[in-house]
């Protein structure tokens, strides 16, 4: 039997994009996780080897959101009863507010379609996905697991029926992510948020929104600057997170578009309208973070358009 197997890697991503809470997301071109699958001639899926993980992921592929995510897609195609191995490389850090539990899921589910020679699309493959990173975060958003499956900038129109539609994307745009080294957990950032929003708030954020998307099929950067600002979700949350402001305004001081909250944190992310610009955002972040001794680690990228790939 083929020993070879093959490797997929899943991209990070950053959910909620500030102005979309649970609605908007896009993908990074690092760091992202990776998954290696092949045959075996015992019957069943068996996660062989997790590396990255430092001791903190399950072997059982039922408690595993890439394991869960390849059990879903396995039964989706009709071949449950083939015995197949499963190595998990994660290539970045858990409780960052980068989408891990989603790259492994997206890739979990994705190395299987490729083992079996692509039996469905990646857009068909959302759903099984969703269900593998459901079981680390708690709740059923795909403003990651879409971005890392599909690539782009995504927004999702509706969670249960995984209505998502990719936005055209303005050439140059580039992302610097800072994610400092202390861990928040996505279920711990959802119980600090109210289920309560001023009318005001509301409004400003929706009109937020708009202008956003306005500006993205515009291709106007300005109108992006302009409206990239979250006034509901990252005032919640920041408290959570040393040092935010002082990076968002040192991001904002040296050209950044647009600075906020990655997903449920700690991670920051800035939007800027070249790599220059962004290089620069990446600077001003370390200097944020090096001044107050807290590890760190920065990653400028382009908006990743591939998504899950085939290695």
């Amino acid at each position: 039997m083929d020993r070879t197997g093959i490797k997929v890697f899943a991209p990070a991503s950053v959910g909620n994009a500030a102005v979309g809470f649970d609605t908007l997301g896009f993908a990074l071109e690092k760091p992202g996780d990776e998954i290696i699958v092949r045959f075996r001639d015992k019957p069943g899926l068996e996660i062989t080897r997790i590396t990255g993980a430092k001791g903190k992921l399950p072997y059982d592929p039922e408690k595993n959101t890439a394991g869960v995510a390849a059990l879903r897609t396995l039964e989706h195609i009709g071949e449950t009863g083939r015995g197949i191995e499963m190595e998990i490389h994660k290539k970045m850090p858990f409780g960052s507010g980068l989408g891990s539990s989603a790259a492994s899921a997206v890739a979990g589910a994705m190395a299987i379609n490729e083992l079996f020679h692509k039996r469905v699309t990646k857009r068909e493959l959302l759903p099984f996905a969703m269900q593998g990173e459901q079981i680390a975060s708690g709740g059923y958003h795909a403003d990651n697991v879409a971005p890392s499956m599909l690539g782009g900038m995504i927004m999702v129109c509706d969670n249960p029926t995984l209505d998502v539609h990719r936005l055209p994307l303005i050439h140059g745009l580039y992302a610097t992510v800072i994610y400092p080294h202390v861990e928040i957990l996505t279920k711990d950032a959802r119980s600090i948020l109210s289920d309560t929003i001023p009318l005001k708030k509301h409004i400003e954020q929706s009109a937020n929104l708009a202008g956003w998307l306005i500006g993205m099929f515009r291709g106007d950067v300005d109108l992006l600057q302009k409206y990239l600002k979250d006034v509901i979700i990252e005032p919640q949350r920041a408290q959570l997170i040393p040092h935010f402001y002082e990076a968002k305004e040192a991001a904002m001081n040296v050209g950044a578009m647009g600075c906020s909250i990655s997903g449920a944190g700690p991670s920051i992310f800035a939007l800027s309208k070249n790599s220059l610009i962004a290089e620069d955002v990446g600077e001003a972040f370390k200097r944020v973070y090096t001044n107050a001794k807290i590890e760190h680690t920065v990653y400028v990228s382009p908006i990743n358009h591939e998504g899950a790939i085939l290695c």
